[in-house]
């Protein structure tokens, strides 16, 4: 876990990755939101959790813009790429986004502060296990969490997992 002083165009991308995840609260989501950023810095493709919405366990953000990038970009875009992306990424994306090619990831908060919030919460553990996304892509550049950003995601999966999901306006 590298903690990230991203730049003001890094930034933005994760704070639309957190508004990202505002939406998917607001829509009865669990609050995950990600931006596909290609090699000039210029976002290509979003999504939010879409879970519950669809009726679709694989229907997360990050295995959503996998799924665009392979059927939009070539390999060398792909390795160029940059995911930025309100948590980090659970082993089902971060094996799709290896699978891909795709390049660097930047997380707002870790699988594991996520994991710690949840249980302070009383939620039942995830039935698949918390891993670190090298764990999965050895050698991938990953770098989280932005502490910056980090208490409004803690909020927003506390609005959840409480029923306030109310409280997300920006």
């Amino acid at each position: 876990m590298t903690l990230v002083e991203p730049t003001g165009a890094e930034m933005r991308h994760l704070e639309r990755a957190v508004e990202l995840a505002a939406e998917a609260l607001r829509a009865g989501d669990e609050p995950f939101g990600s931006v596909l950023v290609g090699a000039d810095g210029q976002a290509l493709a979003e999504d939010r959790n879409r879970v519950r919405t669809l009726g679709d366990n694989t229907r997360h953000p990050e295995f959503e813009l996998v799924r665009w990038a392979t059927a939009r970009l070539t390999a060398r875009q792909r390795a160029e790429a940059t995911v930025f992306t309100s948590g980090e990424h659970c082993p089902m994306c971060a094996a799709a986004h290896g699978w891909a090619g795709l390049g660097r990831i930047v997380y707002v908060h870790s699988a594991a502060q996520l994991t710690d919030w949840l249980a302070e919460l009383g939620v039942a553990p995830s039935p698949v296990r918390c891993l670190p996304i090298q764990d999965v892509v050895p050698g991938l550049t990953v770098q989280g969490p932005v502490p910056a950003l980090t208490g409004r995601m803690r909020e927003l999966h506390t609005d959840f997992h409480t029923g306030r999901p109310d409280r997300t306006a920006p």
